[in-house]
């Protein structure tokens, strides 16, 4: 399954990195999203998501509501078929519109859907 993670981090510490490590030591295919750096360890990253190319199944999101907001075209235009809101992204008016619009929404934590094996 191909996953944008949209607030991609080198950081180790942060979860969208964990989330990075996880989704390939799961068989999953990451793409990285960040304006901050160009490759995450030898991985493209895009610096947005309308330059994303590949079909995405899943968005996992690792940014605020004033970030989300603000992309809320880009997220549409993806046209992921679901979207998972990590513990503080949560975004109710774009949820809703992402439901109006058919995408799966779910409110998760994609390190946990990951190792209960219900990503």
């Amino acid at each position: 399954m191909t996953v944008a993670i949209l607030g991609a981090s080198k950081n180790q510490e942060r979860y969208s990195y964990l989330a990075f490590k996880m989704l390939q030591q799961y068989g999953h295919t990451p793409v990285p999203v960040s304006p901050k750096f160009a490759e995450l360890e030898g991985i493209k990253t895009y610096p947005s998501l309308s330059e994303v190319k590949e079909k995405i199944d899943t968005l996992t999101m690792y940014v605020g509501p004033d970030i989300s907001t603000k992309l809320k075209p880009e997220i549409l235009a993806l046209r992921p078929r679901r979207v998972i809101f990590n513990p503080g992204s949560e975004n109710s008016t774009l949820q809703g519109e992402l439901k109006k619009a058919g995408v799966e929404v779910e409110e998760a934590c994609t390190l946990v859907l990951l190792r209960t094996n219900q990503f």
